[in-house]
């Protein structure tokens, strides 16, 4: 999940969109204040801006599961059922996050990875369609060979491709950031990962996982414990220091797993897509029987 994390990204250094962000900025501006963001966004491309990213270690053996969603809005109110499953082929797992909205729309997530000491990304396909989605978009991740394709319908209602080469590192995490909240040490101050974010055109960013803390939980009778984490989109180049200008920053993404010897998930708040509300993913019933 998570392509509920960007609009304009790009992890370092500059580019033509960025620049265009840039001059489009400053013309907005009175012209002091113009200038000296020029002057700032010159000094700052110089510096090195990455985050050092990493691939999370596996603490616990990654295998066949089933579980049941449930979307809501943050005051409670039902927008979809989902199910999220899991199932392990030889030294892969194929993990599958889908929504069925009440209004049609489908969100469908499907991440294959491999979890040799650490976990590493082997391809994730995202399909968004319906009226609940701004711009319906299918896109398409193979971190072996770096590919990217996009399939989008513009403003105009026109059907679009993009497909492009991309240099990914090891830590690439599309699809998995569920699965690894559960493999972080709550002790681990924070833990950076790649991710590709679709805007439609790819942009690589960091994502900082930091942990909050421990948050009670209960299940009847049962007291549970559960560790809160907040994930952080870090934008680099000319494309950050505007987002950050312009108080464009992607809002953080929150997520609660249970804590203990069994870790599980338990909740996320944040994007299901760029630039969409704050909805919130959580636990539900499998269903009732007659």
């Amino acid at each position: 999940m998570v392509s509920f994390m960007a609009t304009f990204m790009v992890r370092n250094g500059s580019s033509a969109a960025d620049s265009r962000i840039l001059s489009i900025y400053s013309r907005r501006q009175n012209s002091r204040f113009g200038f000296l963001a020029v002057i700032l966004a010159s000094a700052l491309i110089l510096l090195p801006i990455a985050l050092p990213a990493e691939q999370v270690a596996v603490r616990h053996v990654e295998g066949l599961s089933h579980g049941f969603l449930a979307l809501r809005t943050l005051e409670g109110k039902l927008l979809a059922d989902g199910e999220l499953t899991q199932v392990a082929k030889g030294d892969r797992v194929i993990s599958r996050v889908i929504f069925r909205f009440t209004d049609g729309s489908i969100y469908d997530d499907t991440a294959t990875f491999s979890q040799h000491g650490t976990f590493r990304l082997l391809s994730d396909h995202l399909i968004e369609k319906g009226p609940s989605f701004t711009h319906p978009t299918e896109t398409s991740l193979d971190a072996s060979t770096g590919q990217f394709t996009a399939r989008y319908t513009d403003a105009g209602g026109e059907e679009k491709t993009i497909k492009q080469h991309l240099n990914l590192p090891a830590d690439v995490s599309n699809g998995l950031l569920m699965t690894l909240a559960k493999h972080i040490q709550p002790s681990t101050p924070e833990t950076t990962v790649s991710w590709v974010a679709a805007t439609p055109e790819p942009r690589l960013v960091n994502l900082v996982i930091v942990p909050q803390g421990e948050e009670p939980l209960s299940h009847g009778t049962i007291k549970l414990k559960t560790v809160h984490y907040v994930v952080k989109v870090k934008i680099g180049g000319f494309a950050g220091l505007i987002a950050s200008l312009l108080r464009k920053q992607p809002p953080d993404t929150h997520i609660w797993v249970l804590a203990g010897d069994a870790p599980a998930f338990v909740k996320l708040e944040g994007q299901l897509y760029a630039g969409g509300p704050i909805w919130r993913v959580e636990l539900s019933k499998p269903g009732t029987f007659p």
